[in-house]
């Protein structure tokens, strides 16, 4: 799906949304505002790659962003800022979904299965333990789309844009290592839990999902050279979208060991995004028109 082939332009912005663009109070810094306004001044796409489904970006402080894209569910789809037009979409197989399933399942881990896009903020889910306060909330908080995996017809669930397994944190390297082990052909993302900001919250994909991967998706379709591309994130599901771009920077509050790979800049409370934007401004040339 891609209605936006042959358009060009000076360059392609990505940044991420919770614990990068959006500070811990749920406000954006005017700064940071003001850069995206600038970029968009200069001829610059600029785009969101949020791991929020689209429901929950609509619902959220970024609804009314600056941007011109929103790249949502960890870039299981895209739409436009403006119009909410859906331009890409990736789900899971039916076959895949079964076979994932099976493996979930027989494992200790508490999971989500949520329905294809657009509509995957609706799930099923599975409670193994009675310990898991964050998975708790996250249900509790989504809690009129979601019911019990045992309220799944036999003939199975269909497709479907993700998996999402809640682990504790002390369990996270041990469920991780061993779900991309068992599912070896498939994008298995982590991350920290926005909830509770301890957890980890372990996502299964279509192979094709990624923020980096999806970003390039976009990149080209755009026409943007490679070189002119930079993007910002704070934590280890933006990996791969900082490694694809020329240009990765992480805030402040970034894990050390992404801290140490990437350009650091302020924290989302202190206008990172807008340092970084100024820092790449400073040694690129825009056509301003």
């Amino acid at each position: 799906m891609n209605n936006i082939q042959g358009s060009s332009c000076n360059g392609l912005f990505i940044t991420d949304l919770d614990g990068t663009l959006l500070g811990s109070d749920g406000t954006f810094a005017q700064r940071d505002l003001d850069a995206l306004d600038a970029l968009s001044g200069l001829g610059v796409k600029t785009a969101v790659a949020t791991g929020r489904s689209l429901y929950s970006f609509i619902n959220s402080p970024g609804a009314d962003l600056p941007v011109d894209y929103i790249i949502f569910s960890t870039g299981a789809g895209v739409v436009t800022q403006i119009g909410r037009k859906l331009l890409y979409q990736v789900n899971l197989s039916s076959d895949t979904v079964a076979l994932t399933l099976d493996v979930l399942k027989k494992s200790a881990l508490d999971f989500m299965l949520h329905h294809p896009t657009p509509e995957n903020h609706r799930y099923v889910y599975r409670r193994v333990n009675t310990d898991n306060a964050d998975f708790e909330s996250r249900i509790k908080r989504y809690r009129k789309f979601g019911r019990p995996l045992t309220s799944v017809p036999r003939s199975g669930f269909g497709e479907a844009s993700q998996f999402l397994a809640v682990v504790p944190q002390k369990n996270s390297h041990h469920a991780l290592r061993d779900m991309r082990s068992q599912l070896p052909d498939l994008s298995i993302i982590r991350s920290t839990s926005p909830l509770d900001h301890k957890s980890t919250w372990i996502e299964f994909f279509h192979p094709d999902v990624s923020k980096g991967k999806t970003a390039a998706w976009l990149a080209s379709v755009l026409n943007v050279e490679p070189a002119n591309t930079m993007a910002i994130g704070n934590d280890y599901n933006d990996l791969d979208l900082l490694e694809w771009a020329a240009h990765g920077f992480v805030v402040g509050n970034a894990p050390q060991d992404l801290k140490s790979h990437f350009q650091q800049v302020s924290s989302h409370n202190n206008g990172g995004v807008a340092d970084a934007v100024n820092h790449w401004l400073s040694g690129k040339k825009v056509n301003s028109g």
